[in-house]
């Protein structure tokens, strides 16, 4: 060991290190094609910055117009940061258009190339760190991109997609390679990352829409996602070269699978369509499905979500929507009538107490004046005069029970500011001696 460090440390072998660096930056580095490219890049730089000012302003005028407009996005959200790219992303475009004019006349553009890789990989570590929310997602396509970059700057990167093609074995006459699985996974999580940041822009545009209906944008929502997924998974399937008509015979045995093992799923899906295309029910409708009362917040695929007036979310498949009694408080018209039984004392004037009923449901602001309240007499019951209001109210969703109890106390302070009596259940007794019976006292004697 200390031969060889003596000999690596003499004189003459550092001389010749020196003298072989030398020669490397005279006949490599400062050559005249390096220099012209390194002012080329200089150049373009300076290029790249009043451009970039006109770009941005605009930006910042877009996003702010749409920021006034309330639309919210993951753009306007990271628009600072976004406005601060368009200096880097317009000398990348220059750098790529000169490239592409030194490859068009074969002149040597290493120092454009190398320049241009540095640049193109910063950019995309920049918008993955500004878009994509996930750390570890992040943190992958960060690697992924420097190792490229690497990889490409020594001049690499052809040799290990030779070595990752070379990494392969055969599955029913189909070569699959290691290179064939990396570039499927990278196409389809970008695919569908695309595709869900589109459903997401497309779904806050239609909910954003007074021409449609709600019912009609939820399921133009729905189809939205479903068919911007199936084409990501097609193009990713179809950019590594895999034939979709070979998954015709799984499509098949998918479809048996499920007929026999997710019947409910799909008949929850089925009937959340045709929930959809009849518009039975929609967002904010007021319903009941047995105890449950509340308004519709979401029709989902599987099931609606209603939300009750304390707060309690139901998750109702949709298959029992369909199945069982719905009571839809708002389906054609959200005007509801309630009945309110009240009874008073046969000593008590009906007349009167029917005035006074009347003056109760005037009293209350939910109570519509039109349709307006009425108030029957509906029969002599065992123990009471039995009365009955008929009011009408157009926001259900506020609650029922609530407006029911609001009226009955402002009866209750009526009927007994003008002594109307309010009866309870009574029954009279009559006992009949049997026949033959004595009735007399004993008496003991001491």
């Amino acid at each position: 060991m200390e031969v060889r460090l003596d000999h690596i440390l003499n004189g003459e072998t550092l001389t010749k290190a020196r003298e072989l660096f030398e020669h490397w930056v005279r006949s490599d580095v400062f050559v005249w094609s390096n220099l012209v490219q390194l002012l080329i890049i200089v150049l373009l730089f300076a290029v790249s910055r009043p451009i970039a000012r006109v770009l941005q302003a605009r930006l910042d005028t877009l996003f702010a117009r749409e920021t006034r407009r309330r639309v919210s996005s993951i753009l306007l959200k990271n628009a600072a940061k976004l406005t601060a790219l368009t200096l880097p992303a317009t000398w990348l475009f220059l750098l790529w258009v000169t490239l592409v004019a030194f490859d068009y006349y074969e002149q040597p553009a290493e120092f454009l190339r190398i320049a241009a890789v540095l640049l193109a990989v910063w950019l995309v570590i920049r918008l993955t760190s500004t878009l994509v929310r996930d750390p570890g997602w992040a943190k992958a396509i960060t690697v992924i991109a420097w190792a490229i970059a690497a990889l490409s700057i020594v001049g690499l990167l052809d040799d290990a997609v030779a070595v990752l093609d070379g990494v392969s074995l055969t599955i029913g006459g189909v070569r699959v390679s290691a290179l064939l699985v990396l570039n499927a996974v990278l196409s389809l999580a970008i695919l569908l990352w695309v595709a869900v940041m589109a459903s997401r822009i497309l779904e806050r545009r239609i909910t954003q829409s007074v021409q449609l209906t709600p019912t009609f944008q939820v399921l133009l929502i729905k189809l939205l996602k479903v068919v911007l997924v199936g084409i990501a998974i097609a193009l990713a399937l179809s950019t590594v070269g895999i034939d979709l008509t070979a998954f015709a015979v799984l499509g098949g045995a998918i479809g048996l699978g499920i007929g026999f093992g997710l019947q409910k799923i799909v008949s929850n899906l089925i009937a959340g369509v045709i929930i959809l295309l009849d518009k039975s029910i929609k967002p904010g409708d007021v319903i009941s499905v047995g105890e449950t009362f509340g308004w519709i917040n979401s029709l989902g695929a599987r099931y609606a979500s209603v939300v009750t007036r304390d707060g309690t979310e139901y998750l109702i498949p949709n298959e029992d929507l369909i199945t069982h009694q719905v009571v839809n408080w708002s389906y054609s018209n959200d005007a509801v009538r309630l009945k309110i039984p009240i009874g008073i004392s046969y000593k008590s004037d009906p007349r009167q107490a029917i005035a006074l009923c009347f003056e109760a449901a005037r009293e209350e602001s939910r109570i519509l004046k039109q349709p307006a309240p009425n108030v029957l007499l509906k029969g002599f019951g065992d123990s009471s005069v039995d009365i009955e209001m008929r009011v009408w109210i157009r926001d259900p969703r506020n609650g029922v029970s609530n407006i029911k109890s609001a009226i009955l106390l402002r009866v209750w302070d009526k009927f007994h500011e003008h002594g109307i009596e309010i009866p309870y259940p009574q029954r009279d007794l009559h006992l009949v001696p049997p026949a033959g019976l004595e009735v007399g006292a004993v008496v003991k004697e001491s």
